[in-house]
């Protein structure tokens, strides 16, 4: 590689956000070749860096290898690396990485499952989260109480919460979960904290389920169940960069080995989600299914 600038190469092995890079570089967190690091410093491919005390070094190409993960969240699991409380983190279910940290793609509350994406690429999280992007979530809501047909209007055209004016982009009904239970899609486009419950509160409706099942062009595969975790491949991971309006990668992600790799997941995957559905077993744990 050429020379680039510390924060991008920092950034791009998902230490973080840009601005979250430069941050620490400023506070003085980050040396490079044994002297404090200063916004704006370029590095080459071989410069020992150390970033909050841990020796990195600066690979051949920043985006050599970028990773996206898929995982399925199952309710009770926090979006934070550590809790006080001793709950059980979305990292742990999560495979090892040799060099740089999984990044979350934005947050799922304790009580709410589904779709979380997470990759080694703080920019492309980053831009994948904010709000320029212009990446949609789409959910599956269990409500309780009757809806009405202005009510979905409502929450289609906006209404005021204490953070400014939310609204569905789309929502629609989705059948009935018995008793005055129904089931709904929702759309939106932002990741406000806790929106999607806080737009049908407005209403005086309570959401007793909320899963995430899409976000942008990725959706949960039906094998994926709870708590288990699938790698993305070449295409899923280009449509990300190309959504994200950042360029691509000058290498594939994937060798014929991790392809091969990847292929035989999808396989387990898919076997002990039939042995599930013939049993009715609970899920599969991810870490317990991670490749040896």
């Amino acid at each position: 590689m050429t020379d680039e600038k510390l924060q991008k190469v920092l950034a791009a092995a998902g230490l973080g956000s840009r601005r979250e890079v430069e941050r620490a570089i400023q506070a003085g967190e980050v040396t490079v070749n044994g002297h404090p690091a200063h916004l704006g410093e370029r590095v080459k491919a071989g410069d020992k860096v150390t970033w909050r005390g841990e020796n990195l070094v600066v690979p051949e190409a920043t985006r050599a290898e970028v990773r996206v993960l898929l995982y399925n969240k199952p309710e009770g699991e926090i979006c934070s690396r550590n809790d006080p409380e001793g709950r059980q983190s979305v990292f742990d279910a999560l495979p090892p990485l040799k060099n740089g940290r999984w990044v979350s793609v934005g947050r799922l509350d304790f009580n709410t499952s589904g779709l979380l994406l997470f990759t080694n690429d703080g920019e492309l999280a980053n831009k994948l989260m904010h709000p320029s992007s212009g990446i949609d979530r789409e959910y599956m809501v269990r409500v309780q109480g009757t809806v009405e047909d202005d009510v979905l209007q409502r929450l289609s055209e906006g209404v005021l919460l204490e953070d400014g004016i939310a609204r569905f982009t789309a929502v629609k009904r989705g059948g009935s979960g018995g008793g005055t239970n129904g089931w709904f899609h929702c759309v939106i486009m932002e990741g406000r904290n806790r929106e999607v419950r806080r737009l049908w509160e407005s209403q005086e409706l309570r959401v007793s389920r909320l899963k995430r099942v899409r976000y942008g062009p990725i959706l949960i595969p039906p094998f994926v169940k709870p708590g288990q975790w699938l790698e993305l491949g070449e295409r899923e991971i280009n449509e990300l960069f190309r959504r994200a309006d950042i360029e691509l990668p000058p290498k594939k992600r994937f060798r014929p080995e991790d392809a091969s790799a990847q292929e035989r997941r999808v396989k387990k995957l898919r076997a002990s989600s039939g042995r599930q559905s013939r049993a009715g077993g609970g899920p599969v744990k991810g870490r317990k299914n991670t490749p040896k």
